[in-house]
């Protein structure tokens, strides 16, 4: 058994090419967010990785560019 959390938006989505890397340390897919109001580390979805990891857990995300995201985190029982 298992425990899943799924959320779900309909917004921009994230490019096929960045799906990879996504919880990789620092890396960021959306370049505006190096700078301004909106500035990032690019750390947020490597801890979540980290989180999941250590309670022996996964976290996946699917997209699809102008459609979707689902991120899943999925915890044993």
């Amino acid at each position: 058994g298992a425990v899943y959390i799924r959320i779900t938006d309909t917004g921009a989505g994230i490019a096929a090419e960045h799906l990879p890397r996504i919880f990789d340390r620092f890396y960021m897919a959306d370049k505006a967010r190096t700078s301004g109001p909106y500035q990032g580390t690019g750390l947020g979805l490597s801890i979540v990785k980290s989180i999941m990891d250590l309670h022996g857990g996964t976290a996946v995300i699917e997209s699809e560019q102008g459609k979707f995201t689902a991120v899943t985190l999925t915890f044993p029982a």
